[in-house]
């Protein structure tokens, strides 16, 4: 079976699940407001029957509601937290619509006017849990078949330098995305292999080799060609046969947040703007205090049996205190749990790898678990610190990092953060500071509060998969790491 219809099979199966959900839910909320005596008691129960019209009208504006806010296009990785925010848009805007319909269709029937209007509330409630609820079941079922090969498209890569093989990597170890690398296009001498994948030939090939090896999508990675050479490539695509995709150096410019300004009437393209960054920067600090204070509460004897286990484990203070470069590059002592030995630093710093064995084995723990860097909060509660950011560096490897990354210290434009959008990428640990710098920049061109509610779920969701596969997160970009920008702090 083609990918076209498999994918075409998803979408019907998706809209008759949200079907049936909505009517379930509208039952629901009808047993519940009998049930339920608020905002006071029935005066005369009407028979569910006598409500069909209404539950058709709902079902059918809260799918067209889903369909306008695109939730029936199906995404290769989904955001679970823009998930939940567009079908809770979805399902208020369909359920205002199923209202308003049902004033206009059944202006006669007073039975369906002076339906309880608690039942509006209980049915919007639970059709957004179990919209949700069927999404991620229809995701499972989806990536169950995909692993057995249903649905997989065929794609090969185009591109010669490191986001190249970035994104080979990336497809390689996200199989959940659907697809099936073949192979790469480069201009190289083909049967050679370029990032563990063989080398299928030039981009002048790209016409036979979509037509025998049946591709359903091409991906142009070469951003270091410049737009001329990425035209050339598209041209030899059949574009009504084949999905193209290009990977732009977005890192290098503002993209999400472009908006149209003017100037005496002069049209002006305004790509930041910072006085509502500004305005909306109070958001973010009163995020953080009300979070790291929660934290600190909710997380106290998690880290006081921590602190025990340190002193009993190995001689030695119980936090580790090392200044780093905070915001606008000045120095702050970052506070973590100490764990290393207390001579770690002995011979001066040194880069932290996976069987690092200054580690205690306590160390090991906590740092899988990440609750080495708890008492980080401590510093974001003083402003120090912000709970999504770049994560801060020393002094010594900041000097060298500015040397030979691009746009290194423009990360000292915001608070560092215990987590950030390159370490929900899979850049943690000993990976390249250059690609970790180049998701910073991106976390910081696009900044939004959404954005770091997204990030803090994703990290909180890793350290849960993590534990529970109990092995740590891959690092997605770690075979192209640059010699001279992978040196890490000790205890980071």
């Amino acid at each position: 079976m083609s990918t076209q219809r498999i994918r075409t099979i998803y979408t019907i199966s998706l809209v008759i699940l949200d079907a049936f959900l909505v009517a379930v839910a509208f039952v629901l909320a009808y047993r519940l407001r009998i049930v339920i005596d608020w905002p006071e008691p029935l005066a005369n129960s009407v028979p569910l029957s006598a409500y069909s019209g209404l539950l058709v009208v709902q079902v059918v504006s809260i799918v067209v509601a889903l369909f306008f806010y695109r939730l029936y296009y199906i995404p290769r990785a989904v955001s679970r937290v823009d998930q939940f925010y567009y079908i809770f848009a979805a399902v208020s805007i369909g359920t205002l619509l199923a209202v308003a319909f049902t004033t206009f269709l059944f202006k006669g029937d007073r039975v369906i006017l002076d339906y309880p209007r608690a039942m509006i509330i209980y049915a919007w409630v639970i059709t957004i849990v179990l919209l949700v609820l069927g999404r991620v079941l229809h995701q499972m079922v989806r990536a169950a078949l995909r692993n057995r090969g249903w649905g997989k498209d065929r794609v090969i890569v185009v591109g010669t330098g490191d986001m190249a093989q970035a994104v080979i990597q990336r497809i390689l170890r996200s199989p959940y995305l659907g697809y099936e690398l073949l192979g790469v296009v480069n201009g190289l001498e083909s049967g050679k292999e370029f990032g563990g994948m063989p080398v299928l030939g030039s981009p002048e090939d790209l016409p036979v080799l979509i037509e025998q090896l049946g591709i359903d999508e091409v991906i142009i990675a070469m951003p270091e060609k410049g737009h001329r050479e990425t035209v050339r490539v598209i041209s030899y695509c059949e574009r009504g046969r084949v999905t193209i995709k290009i990977f732009p150096d977005v890192f290098q410019f503002v993209t999400s947040q472009a908006s149209i300004d003017e100037l005496g009437g002069l049209p002006l393209l305004s790509v930041r703007d910072y006085a509502l960054r500004g305005y909306l920067l109070i958001f973010k600090r009163l995020m953080d205090m009300l979070g790291a204070a929660l934290g600190l509460i909710l997380l106290s004897p998690l880290m006081m049996l921590i602190a025990m286990a340190i002193k009993l484990e190995s001689p030695g203070p119980v936090f580790f205190v090392q200044e780093r470069m905070g915001l606008d590059a000045k120095p702050f002592r970052m506070i973590k749990f100490r764990s290393m030995r207390r001579d770690a630093e002995r011979n001066g710093p040194g880069w932290t790898t996976t069987d690092d064995p200054r580690q205690t084995r306590l160390g090991i723990f906590i740092r899988k678990i990440e609750a080495d860097e708890l008492p980080n909060l401590i510093n974001v509660l003083l402003g120090e610190m912000s709970l999504v950011g770049p994560r801060p560096e020393q002094a010594h490897y900041v000097e060298q990092f500015r040397q030979t990354v691009p746009r290194y210290m423009d990360r000292h434009q915001e608070k560092g953060g215990m987590t950030g959008w390159a370490q929900v990428n899979g850049l943690r640990g000993d990976t390249s500071i250059a690609e970790r710098t180049k998701y910073d920049l991106w976390y910081m061109e696009n900044w939004s509060i959404l954005l770091d509610i997204k990030i803090i779920l994703r990290t909180m969701w890793q350290i849960i998969e993590r534990k529970s596969r109990k092995e740590p997160l891959p690092d997605a970009l770690d075979e192209i790491r640059p010699s001279d920008t992978t040196s890490l702090s000790s205890q980071d």
